[in-house]
C-alpha cells in the first residue's frame, strides 16, 4: 500500500532516501503542530477580555476542563502546580493528531518516535517529581505494597508496572493514529476528497479522544507519583 501523500513530500527531491524523506517529513510536521499550537495560544492571549469570547473563549474552556481534571485526581494545589505540562501536551497532542486528517499532512503522533518521546518526558517527569516531592526512600517504599512479607515479590512488579507505561503511553497514541491513517488513506483511495464526511468526522473524534486519553493517563500518573496516602 503507497504511502499517504503529502505537500511537503512532493517538494522533496524523488533520489531522497526514505529514511531521510521520513525524518523529513515527521520533523517538518511536528514543527507545524508546535507552530499552530504557539499561534492559539497567542491569539488567545493578545486581546484579553473579561467576558472572553472567541479564542480566547476557547481556551479558557479548555484550561478549565484540564484543570477541573487535575483537581479530581491529585487536589488544588497540584492541579494548578502540573497544568502548564498537562495542558500544553493535550493541546499539542491533539493539534498533531489533527492535521493527519487532512489530505495533503501527515500526522507527526503517525510516528512511534514522536510518541515514544513524549512518552518519555512524562515517564522521566513524573519519576523526577515523585522523588523530589516525596524523597527518594519514601517514593520507592511505595513501591513495596502495604504488606511487608510480600514486599520481594510486590517491587519488581511495580517497577516492571512503572517501564511498561512506557509501552502504555506511546504504542496506545502511535498504534491509534496510524490505523487511523490507514483508514484514511482507504478512505480516499474509494472515494473524493470531499465526499466521505462521516469518516472525517469520526477521525477527528478518534484524534480528541486520543488526545485526552494522553493528558488523562499523564495526570494520573504525576498524582500517583506525588500524591500517596499512607498504608
Amino acid at each position: 500500500m503507497p504511502e499517504l501523500f503529502t505537500f511537503v513530500g512532493y517538494f522533496l527531491p524523488h533520489d531522497m532516501s526514505h529514511e531521510t524523506h521520513k525524518i523529513v517529513i515527521y520533523i517538518t510536521h511536528m514543527l507545524l503542530s508546535a507552530g499552530i499550537a504557539l499561534v492559539l495560544v497567542k491569539s488567545a492571549m493578545s486581546n484579553l477580555q473579561l467576558v472572553p469570547k472567541g479564542t480566547q473563549n476557547l481556551m479558557e474552556a479548555y484550561i478549565n476542563g484540564v484543570l477541573q481534571m487535575g483537581i479530581d485526581v491529585m487536589g488544588k494545589e497540584n492541579a494548578r502546580r502540573y497544568l502548564p505540562l498537562v495542558a500544553t501536551i493535550g493541546l499539542f497532542v491533539a493539534i498533531a493528531n489533527i492535521i493527519g486528517i487532512i489530505p495533503g499532512f501527515e500526522a507527526p503522533t503517525a510516528f512511534l518516535e514522536f510518541a515514544l518521546t513524549l512518552a518519555l518526558v512524562v515517564f522521566v517527569y513524573y519519576n523526577f517529581e515523585g522523588i523530589r516531592r516525596q524523597g527518594v526512600v519514601k517514593y520507592f517504599k511505595h513501591f513495596l505494597g502495604p504488606v511487608w512479607w510480600l514486599y520481594w515479590l510486590m517491587f519488581p512488579i511495580e517497577i516492571v508496572s512503572h517501564f511498561s507505561r512506557l509501552v502504555s503511553l506511546s504504542f496506545r497514541l502511535f498504534g491509534n493514529v496510524k490505523g487511523d491513517d490507514m483508514f484514511l488513506m482507504v478512505i480516499l483511495m474509494l472515494a473524493p476528497w470531499f465526499l466521505p464526511i462521516i469518516p472525517f468526522a469520526l477521525l477527528s473524534f478518534m484524534a480528541l479522544l486520543q488526545a485526552f486519553i494522553f493528558m488523562m493517563l499523564t495526570t494520573v500518573y504525576l498524582g500517583s507519583a506525588v500524591v500517596m496516602e499512607e498504608h
